[in-house]
C-alpha cells in the first residue's frame, strides 16, 4: 500500500474566520464548505470556525463553530484574538468582505488580526476598483497581515497589484469552491419538480434589488412566444439584510410584473433558502442558468460557480467575474438591462440542443478544478507554504499594530439601542423618564428628536447596520424636525406635548442652533436619497434665520453642522459666507471677553461648554486660522484642568453652575457635559496628533462608566441608556432621552476614533 504524502505535515489546527450556516448568506454557504472541505481531505487537522454574528444572540451553529464574534463590539475582536492565540491553532484563514466585520470599512477586524501570532490567510470575497479612502487603506493593512490573499479571479489579482500595490507573491488563486456533482441530463429530477416536460430556466441566490430578474421577466413573453413549454424558477428567499431594512418590495416589484406581463403560468418563486442537496437538484433540472446582474463591480460569484459546477448552459451579463469565467464559450454575455438581449440569447440557446449541450460539456469540464476536494487541497498547500515561511521568517514587524495597541488599550461597550427604541414612538423620541419607562408628561423636544437623529444618521455611516433599524428611526425623527420648523417664521419650535400641541412658535436659538448641528452631521453621513434629501433641504431652510444669532452656543452648535454640511457640499458659498461671521463673532466674543486667567467668552460656564472650543477649533483648522486653533486650544486646556480632580473628569454642576470669582457647583453633573467635552477632546487630538488629548476624551468618557465622583456608573448595560445626572447623594436613576443620546453619541465617537487611528497608521503599501 502506498503512502499518501501528507504535504500539511505539521499543521495540527486550523481556524476559519467568517459568516457561518444557518445564518442565510454566501459567505456563510462558503465558510462552511471550506471548513467541511478541509476536514474530509484531512481528518487528522482539527478543522473550527469562529462565526462572525450579525446579532447578539447569535444562530444555533454546528459543532464546528467554536468561537462566536459579535461584530458590532470591539471587545469582542481582542478576546478573539487572545482564544485563537491560546488555542494553539496554527493557521487562521479569514473570509474577508467588508460589511463583515464592526468598524468603517470593517476595520474592527485589523485589531484581531494585529494581534495574532500564528499566520493568516485571507480570502477575498470582494477586491474594489475604485476604493474609497477607508477602504483601501483597511485593504493596504489587511495584506500587510496577511500572509497570503486568495482571490477567486484573475481580474482580484490584478487589482490587488495594480491599485494597491500587494506583491504579486502574495497574492494565489484558487477557485471559488463548489460541490463535486454528475453531468446528468436536466430532464432527470423534473418530475420531481413538477416541470417534466417544461424547459426550466433558472436563477438562484438570496433576493436583492441588484440581482436584475426584471429583466428576466421582461424577456419571457418572447421567449414564450416561441417556446410556450418554458418555465423560470426564481429560487431563493429575500437577503435578510434588505428584508430588515426594506421587507420584501423586491420580490413584490417582481411578482407584480409578472402579473403585469401575464406571465404566471411560466414563472415559479421559490421563497426560501435551500439545503445544498436540494440546491443541487434544482440546478439538475435547469436547462439555462440565467444570471442578470445590474452592475460590472463584482469580482466572484458562488451562484454562478455553482452553475457552470453542474453543467448549465449560462446567460449573464457581463459583470467581471462572469466575463472571465464565460470565457472560450463556456457560456453567453448579454448586456446590461438589457431584454431583448437575454430574450434573443434565450431562444438561440433553447432552438439549438447541439450547441446548448457543447456549453454545459465546456463549464463543468472547466469546473472539475473548482470542486471543494480540489480547492480544499490548494488552500492546505497554502496553509503549508505559510507556516514553512514562518518557520524560516519572523513574522513582519507593522509599527502600526503597535501603535494601535497603544492607543486602543481601553474597552469600550457595545452600542446597545434598546433604551432609544423603547422611548420611540411615531411621533418622535420622548423627552423624560421614570426610572426606565418613558414619562409622557414632559412630550418631546426638538432638542432631543435632533440629537437621536445624528445617533441613527452616525450609526448608519459607522456601524454595519444589519437589521439595526436606523434607517427606520431616522425617517421617525426627520419628520419631527419637520414638523418643529415653523415656515412662517423660519425657526424651529422646541416643545411639544403627548398631545402633539406645540408650546411655543419660536424656540430659542440653542434649540435652533443644536437642530441645525444635527442636520449638518445627517448631511454628512446619511446614504438614504429621501433622507438626504429633506435633512438638506431643511438645513438650508433653517440658515436663514442663524446669521443674526449672538447666543455663543447657539453659533457653535450652528458652526458644528456647517463643518459637516460642507463636508460633503464644499462648494457651497453660502453656507461657506455664514460659516465665516458665525466664526468670527465666536472667536471675537472670547477675544474681547477673556483674560489670562480666565480665558472665556463669558463671565460664567454653565452648560455644553466642551461645544465653545471645540466649535472654534473646527473653524480655525477648516479655514485656516491659527488665532482661531490657538484660542480654542487655550479655553479647553483652561476647561479640562478646572474639570479634572485625582485623574477623573468633574463636569460643572447644574445646581448653580460657576460664576467668575464665586464658589463653583460641584452637583448635579449631567452626561450632556461629559459628551461635550469628550468631541472636544477628540477634535483636539485629531488636529494635533497630541496623545495627551486622546487620554483626556477617554477620562471624560469614562465619567460614564464610574470614573466619577461617586465612584458609580451612569451607563446602564441592560438598557443600553443612562441615567440623568450624578448629584450629591447618588445618581439619578431616571434615564431620560438627552443623557441617554449623550451616552450614545459619546461611545460612538470614540469607535470611530479607534476606527480612525487603525486608519491613518501608515502600511507598509505605498501606491500612487
Amino acid at each position: 500500500m502506498t503512502s499518501v504524502i501528507k504535504y500539511y505535515e505539521g499543521i495540527e489546527s486550523v481556524a476559519v474566520i467568517g459568516n457561518y450556516l444557518p445564518r442565510q448568506c454566501g459567505i456563510a454557504t462558503f465558510t462552511t464548505d471550506l471548513v467541511e472541505g478541509l476536514s474530509a481531505e484531512a481528518p487528522d487537522i482539527y478543522n473550527w470556525a469562529a462565526a462572525m454574528n450579525d446579532k447578539p444572540e447569535g444562530y444555533p451553529y454546528p459543532e464546528k463553530v467554536r468561537f462566536e464574534i459579535n461584530q458590532n463590539k470591539l471587545t469582542d475582536y481582542s478576546v478573539a484574538s487572545q482564544f485563537l492565540n491560546i488555542s494553539q491553532t496554527d493557521i487562521v484563514c479569514v473570509q474577508h468582505e467588508y460589511g463583515l466585520f464592526g468598524g468603517p470599512a470593517g476595520s474592527h477586524l485589523l485589531k484581531l488580526l494585529g494581534d495574532l501570532r500564528m499566520p493568516v490567510v485571507t480570502t477575498l470575497h470582494t477586491v474594489l476598483k475604485d476604493p474609497a479612502p477607508e477602504y483601501r487603506a483597511v485593504m493596504c493593512k489587511l495584506s500587510d497581515l496577511s500572509d497570503k490573499l486568495v482571490v477567486m479571479s484573475r481580474k482580484a489579482s490584478d487589482f490587488l497589484k495594480e491599485i494597491y500595490a500587494v506583491p504579486e507573491d502574495k497574492i494565489v488563486f484558487i477557485h471559488h469552491g463548489i460541490p463535486d456533482t454528475p453531468f446528468i441530463d436536466p430532464s432527470f429530477y423534473k418530475d420531481k419538480f413538477g416541470v417534466e416536460g417544461k424547459k426550466v430556466l433558472l436563477t438562484f441566490g438570496l433576493l436583492s434589488p441588484n440581482k436584475g430578474i426584471e429583466n428576466v421577466l421582461q424577456a419571457l413573453p418572447a421567449v414564450i412566444k416561441k417556446h410556450p413549454d418554458v418555465a423560470y424558477i426564481i429560487l431563493g428567499a429575500t437577503h435578510p439584510h434588505i428584508l430588515k431594512l426594506h421587507g420584501d418590495a423586491y420580490r413584490i416589484m417582481l411578482q407584480q410584473l409578472v402579473r403585469k406581463l401575464d406571465i404566471g403560468e411560466h414563472v415559479i418563486f421559490q421563497n426560501r433558502f435551500v439545503e445544498l442537496k436540494e440546491l443541487c437538484e434544482f440546478l439538475g433540472i435547469a436547462d439555462i442558468y440565467v444570471t442578470p446582474y445590474l452592475e460590472e463591480a463584482q469580482i466572484t460569484s458562488g451562484t454562478l460557480a455553482y452553475a457552470m459546477g453542474t453543467g448549465k448552459a449560462v446567460i449573464s451579463t457581463p459583470y467581471w467575474y462572469a466575463t472571465e469565467m464565460l470565457a472560450e464559450g463556456r457560456g453567453r454575455i448579454v448586456p446590461f438591462r438589457n431584454p431583448d438581449a437575454i430574450a434573443e440569447q434565450i431562444i438561440g440557446l433553447l432552438d439549438n440542443d447541439v450547441e446548448r449541450h457543447a456549453m454545459r460539456k465546456k463549464a463543468y469540464t472547466f469546473s472539475r478544478e473548482a470542486v471543494w476536494k480540489e480547492v480544499s487541497r490548494k488552500y492546505l498547500q497554502v496553509f503549508s507554504e505559510v507556516r514553512q515561511n514562518r518557520t524560516r521568517n519572523p513574522r513582519p514587524r507593522h509599527s502600526y499594530v503597535e501603535n494601535i495597541k497603544a492607543i486602543t488599550n481601553f474597552e469600550l461597550p457595545e452600542i446597545k439601542l434598546d433604551h432609544l427604541k423603547a422611548f420611540t414612538d411615531d411621533t418622535g423620541i420622548l423627552q423624560h423618564a421614570n426610572y426606565t419607562i418613558p414619562d409622557r408628561t414632559h412630550g418631546y423636544c426638538t432638542d432631543d428628536n435632533a440629537r437621536a437623529l445624528l445617533v441613527a444618521a452616525m450609526g448608519q455611516k459607522y456601524l454595519p447596520t444589519n437589521g439595526l433599524g436606523l434607517d427606520f428611526l431616522s425617517g421617525h425623527y426627520l419628520g419631527f424636525l419637520l414638523y418643529a420648523y415653523n415656515e412662517k417664521n423660519g425657526r424651529f419650535r422646541n416643545f411639544m406635548t403627548y398631545s402633539r400641541q406645540w408650546m411655543e412658535e419660536i424656540g430659542s436659538e440653542d434649540a435652533h442652533g443644536r437642530a441645525l448641528w444635527c442636520l449638518g452631521k445627517a448631511v454628512a453621513f446619511l446614504d438614504d436619497p429621501g433622507h438626504l434629501a429633506m435633512s438638506t433641504t431643511l438645513f438650508n431652510k433653517a440658515l436663514r434665520a442663524v446669521e443674526n444669532f449672538h447666543s455663543p452656543r447657539a453659533i457653535a452648535f450652528c458652526l458644528v453642522g456647517m463643518h459637516a454640511y460642507l463636508h460633503k457640499f464644499s462648494g457651497d458659498s453660502d453656507v461657506r459666507r455664514i460659516r465665516g461671521v458665525l466664526a468670527d463673532r465666536l472667536f471675537n466674543q472670547f477675544k474681547n471677553n477673556g483674560t489670562d486667567d480666565w480665558p472665556w467668552l463669558e463671565n460664567a460656564l454653565n452648560y455644553a461648554n466642551g461645544k465653545l472650543p471645540h466649535a472654534l477649533l473646527l473653524s480655525g483648522h477648516r479655514m485656516q486660522r491659527n488665532d482661531m486653533i490657538d484660542m480654542g486650544l487655550n479655553s479647553l486646556k483652561w476647561l479640562l484642568a478646572i474639570q479634572t480632580e485625582d485623574n477623573h473628569f468633574v463636569p460643572i454642576g447644574s445646581n448653580g453652575w460657576y460664576e467668575k470669582g464665586g464658589p463653583r457647583a460641584r452637583f448635579d453633573q449631567q452626561p450632556i457635559e461629559a459628551k461635550a467635552m469628550v468631541e472636544a477632546c477628540v477634535e483636539a487630538f485629531n488636529l494635533t496628533r497630541d496623545h495627551t488629548w486622546f487620554e483626556n476624551a477617554v477620562m471624560c468618557f469614562n465619567w460614564f462608566l464610574g470614573h466619577n465622583d461617586l465612584n458609580m456608573p451612569l451607563y446602564d448595560p441592560k438598557t443600553g441608556g443612562c441615567r440623568d445626572g450624578l448629584m450629591a447623594d447618588g445618581i439619578n436613576q431616571n434615564q431620560g432621552a438627552e443623557s441617554s443620546l449623550a451616552w450614545l453619541l459619546s461611545l460612538m465617537t470614540l469607535q470611530k476614533l479607534y476606527a480612525d487611528e487603525i486608519l491613518n497608521q501608515p502600511s507598509s503599501h505605498k501606491t500612487d
